[in-house]
Parts: C-alpha cells; sequence; structure tokens
C-alpha cells in the first residue's frame, strides 16, 4: 500500500480490508451491484430500445450480456457504497491478482479523498453522459496508476505474462456492450495520462474535485472542463402515437456512445470522425406492447458536422437490417427515426410532425 501511496501521490486515510472470495462470490456481489445502479426493469426497456435501433441483436438481455462480460474479466472489485474490496485472490497472488488488487486500492485512494459515491448517484438518476464520463476518469485513474506499479514491481518476466493474461477468458459479448464496457478503461487511461503530463496528480486530483461532464470530453481533454454538452429533448410523443403507446425508456447519448454505435458497421476512422463534433444527444422510446418507435435527437458544433454525422448515420442504416431514416438535418441538430417496422416508422414521422 505504501508504494500505491507513492505512485498516486494521496495517502490512505483509514485502512481498507481486501476479501478474498469465490468467483461465483464475486458474481454474486457485482449482481447486487448491477441491481442498485440498473434495475432490471429499466435494462429489460433499454435492451427493446436498443435492439430497435439495431446496437444490439433482436432479443439480447444487456443485462445477461453485462453479466457474461464481467464473469470473464472481473476478479476484483472495489464496493464504493460499503468501502469494501473483494476479489478472487489465492495464497501465493499471481501478477495479474497482484495488479488487480492495486487497480482496486487506487479506487479505495480516490474513494476516501473525493468521495467516490457521487458517481453512483449519477448513475441511479439517470445521468448518463456524466456517470459514463466519471466512471472513466475513475478507471482510466487506477488503469494508469496499477500500469505504473506493474512497470516499477513486476520482473520484466511477469510482466510479459501478463501481457497476454490480463484480460482473461471472455465469452462471446455483444460487441456493442463489450465495446462500452471497455471504452472507460481505455479512453480513461488516456485521459489520465493527458492530465498528468499536464499537471502531474495534481491535474488527476483536480479532475476529481471537478469532474467531466461528457465522453467528450474523455476523448478530447483540452474540451475538459469548458466544453459542456447541449441540452437536449425530445418531446413526448405518445398522445399523437396513438392509444396504448407509452414511454419505454430515455437515455442521454454522447459521443463515445455514437462513435461506437457507427463503429459497429462503419470503419473505426470514418465512426470517430463523424461523433468528434458532438455536442449534445438523447433518445426517447415508446412501445405498445409489441412496436418500439425510438427518436434520437443530436446537437451539433457546427451544422457542417450535423451533416457529416447524418451522412454517416446514413450509411450506417442503409448497411444494417433494422428500419430507419435520418430526417433532413435542421442548422446543428440531426434527427434520427428508428422503428420495429416500416408501418411504424411511417407512424412516428407522422407523430413527430403534429407533436414537434
Amino acid at each position: 500500500m505504501d508504494a500505491l501511496e507513492e505512485l498516486r501521490g494521496l495517502p490512505f486515510t483509514e485502512r481498507v480490508v481486501a476479501e478474498a472470495v469465490t468467483p461465483r462470490e464475486l458474481i454474486e456481489g457485482l449482481e447486487e451491484s448491477f441491481d442498485y445502479a440498473f434495475p432490471r426493469g429499466l435494462l429489460e426497456r433499454r435492451s427493446r430500445a436498443w435492439s430497435t435501433m439495431g446496437v444490439i441483436g433482436e432479443g439480447v438481455s444487456i443485462r445477461e450480456e453485462l453479466e457474461r462480460f464481467v464473469s470473464g474479466q472481473v476478479i476484483g472489485y472495489y464496493d464504493t457504497l460499503t468501502g469494501e474490496l473483494r476479489f478472487i485472490g489465492t495464497e501465493e497472488p499471481s501478477p495479474r491478482e497482484r495488479v488487480t488488487l492495486a487497480h482496486e486500492l487506487i479506487h479505495a485512494l480516490d474513494d476516501q479523498h473525493f468521495g467516490l459515491e457521487r458517481i453512483d448517484h449519477l448513475m441511479t438518476s439517470c445521468r448518463d453522459e456524466a456517470a459514463t464520463a466519471a466512471i472513466a476518469l475513475t478507471e482510466g485513474d487506477a488503469a494508469f496508476f496499477m500500469s505504473r506499479y506493474a512497470l516499477e514491481h513486476l520482473t520484466p518476466q511477469e510482466q510479459l505474462g501478463l501481457a497476454t493474461d490480463l484480460g482473461g477468458e471472455t465469452p462471446t459479448v455483444e460487441p456493442f456492450i463489450e465495446r462500452q464496457q471497455i471504452w472507460p478503461y481505455t479512453a480513461g487511461q488516456a485521459f489520465v495520462a493527458t492530465l498528468v503530463g499536464r499537471g502531474g496528480v495534481d491535474a488527476v486530483d483536480a479532475a476529481f474535485r471537478e469532474l467531466p461532464v461528457s465522453t467528450e470530453q474523455i476523448i478530447h481533454p483540452d474540451r475538459y472542463p469548458d466544453d459542456v454538452p447541449t441540452p437536449v429533448d425530445v418531446p413526448d410523443l405518445g398522445p399523437a402515437l396513438g392509444p396504448g403507446w407509452e414511454d419505454l425508456d430515455v437515455q442521454e447519448v454522447g459521443e463515445a456512445w455514437l462513435s461506437i454505435a457507427l463503429g459497429l458497421r462503419l470503419p473505426s476512422s470514418t465512426a470517430a470522425e463523424a461523433a468528434a463534433g458532438w455536442d449534445g444527444g438523447l433518445y426517447r422510446a415508446w412501445t405498445d406492447g409489441e412496436r418500439v418507435a425510438v427518436v434520437l435527437v443530436t446537437a451539433w458544433d457546427a451544422p457542417e458536422e450535423a451533416e457529416a454525422f447524418a451522412e454517416a448515420m446514413g450509411r450506417w442504416i442503409a448497411e444494417g437490417e433494422g428500419v430507419g431514416e435520418v430526417l433532413p438535418v435542421e442548422g446543428s441538430s440531426v434527427r434520427v427515426l428508428f422503428a420495429t417496422d416500416a408501418a411504424t416508422l411511417g407512424t412516428l414521422r407522422d407523430a413527430l410532425g403534429s407533436g414537434a
């Protein structure tokens, strides 16, 4: 722990007890965390919205995919609500177990000094974009200093073995969900590396005091902290859609979400460029029991960036098998419609015309 205090530049204010658990106990604890942040009903509704938008397959359960992902990736976690650190450990920890423990202890350090429960509150308040950005900061911080710990405290042979072992045995997971889960670690680590390059650990501490509010700020550190998102709204079209239609889901959609989604069907460089001018985003979904209708509204930094996104999204829809339509660009705003079938898309288009 002394080594971590020196690396991170922060002292532990209280002792952290690391509890060794079985793989089953670890998964059960993570499931409790899922239930707190993402109630099952919410994820069931979101699964239908995402499927209609085409980012996951029909009938795919986000909850089941998340559980499948963590079962192959996670060997430890720090609970910000209880202050407990649980990990799958052995009497003679492997290099992977040692660096995982270092990663989770960095979380504990950050929590003791900056109160990471704030991020839990963002998640439970459905502030998806701000929560994802804050998670990227925390995971990026832990990943950055975990890497430094590995370089300083593992032998070259152990480091070589760690490079192939750290990923774990990952079961097949829906690409969109898998990439979303990996993104906070990779993008977050790059963000923290930039902060450290600018101002050392003091700059990282400052970021915890003033959390990033969008994934745009994580991807483009020069936009942190001044470039804040433009609020976006989608009107309630339930009454205009007709009898029986009700809200299904609402979610903030940021640059990372859009870039990952576009990258499912377009080259990654094209996806990143098309999402780079993001300035705000939100989708709202409705259902009448069987059918689903979704409106995605995005704001962009300039009209030309809105046009670029609209063109990329049009190509993306054409490459898939789902039902969708990009409406004509209006200034710096782009609206995209998705539906379970062509008739529902027409109903949605009419409802938007009467309710907008």
